[in-house]
């Protein structure tokens, strides 16, 4: 076991993945000499050289043509976008072309690309540098969406990524890349939720950013008498409701919590398989806990947008005392 942050833990899982396969290259502005933003790729150009880390224009559109290109020439592209809100000029390739490719050519085409994005608030940035997308790629056909809320995740995941032939969206919250956690030499089975703490009263389902946030809450809810279990969806696409199910059928209250906006959010969809699936074992509605819907607001009032602990443990405290209709939650 090693202590790492996210943010080193996914340096050296992409050190492992350039290691192990000399078809592997990255792209992504500033993430050769700089090592990124976050730093993510700190000193990866200097050990595998230019050729194969490297330094991109201020063009989104194009690194995407470029990684497809790349892929169907044999090699595994992972693409950096360097804030959530740069991925739009490259949307229309990865929704377009990207996702459809081998459906396209039926089963010809691979497209082993890997999008990482940052994404996600509570960083004090300005606009364009909070957004939370993870649903618009989660509902496309051809995608895979993963995101690591620990270290050791984080770790595994952008090599699985990597291995991948599907084209996978990696969304790393950036607010959680300096904490530190432990890297174990087991991955989590792939494409699979787990269960962060047990509890036997309510029901949290989350992911990436706010998983800590609903851990953080789970330990405040324990020091009240009330025992609430978390479990963390690791894969928005495809989604594995197992272990979401199964809790839900011994708690029988759930609420989902997520920071990008409510209205169409993965939250919807996960309330949506709760109550076809897990009705007559429901004691409440399912609750959410989110965004609100509008424009990311601007850094000083962010806080007030971002689900935190009393939010989400007055929307457990609703699926006790709702009423019929609801209103509650």
């Amino acid at each position: 076991m090693t202590r790492m942050s996210i943010a080193a833990a996914l340096n050296a899982g992409l050190r492992a993945a350039l290691e192990s396969d000399p078809h592997v290259v990255l792209m992504g502005e500033d993430i050769g000499a700089l090592g990124g933003v976050f730093r993510v790729t700190d000193g990866l150009q200097k050990d595998f050289g230019a050729a194969r880390v490297i330094d991109a224009p201020l063009a989104e559109s194009a690194i995407m043509g470029t990684a497809v290109g790349l892929a169907m020439r044999g090699y595994r592209p992972v693409v950096e976008i360097q804030f959530d809100g740069f991925v739009y000029p490259a949307y229309d390739q990865l929704v377009n072309q990207v996702a459809r490719l081998h459906y396209r050519s039926g089963g010809l085409v691979r497209m082993p690309i890997v999008v990482r994005i940052p994404y996600g608030g509570g960083i004090g940035a300005v606009e364009h540098h909070s957004e939370s997308p993870e649903a618009q790629f989660a509902m496309t056909p051809g995608l895979k969406v993963l995101t690591p809320a620990t270290a050791h995740d984080a770790f595994w995941m952008v090599q699985e990524a990597v291995a991948s032939d599907d084209p996978v969206v990696l969304m790393e919250p950036k607010r959680r890349y300096w904490e530190s956690s432990e890297v174990g030499d087991q991955p989590a089975p792939t494409w699979s939720s787990v269960v962060r703490r047990e509890g036997s009263d309510a029901t949290l389902v989350t992911y990436g950013p706010m998983v800590a946030t609903c851990l953080a809450a789970a330990e405040t809810a324990a020091a009240e008498g009330r025992e609430i279990e978390v479990v963390d969806l690791r894969t928005l696409s495809p989604l594995d409701l197992q272990p979401v199910m199964a809790s839900v059928r011994r708690t029988g209250r759930v609420v989902v919590v997520h920071e990008a906006q409510r209205t169409l959010g993965i939250g919807a969809e996960v309330a949506a398989r709760i109550g076809e699936r897990c009705f007559f074992h429901l004691e409440a509605p399912v609750g959410r806990v989110t965004g609100y819907d509008m424009p990311y607001p601007p850094s000083r009032v962010e806080e007030e947008f971002l689900p935190d602990v009393d939010r989400i443990l007055d929307a457990v405290d609703a699926t006790f005392t709702a009423g019929s209709d609801g209103e509650a939650l």
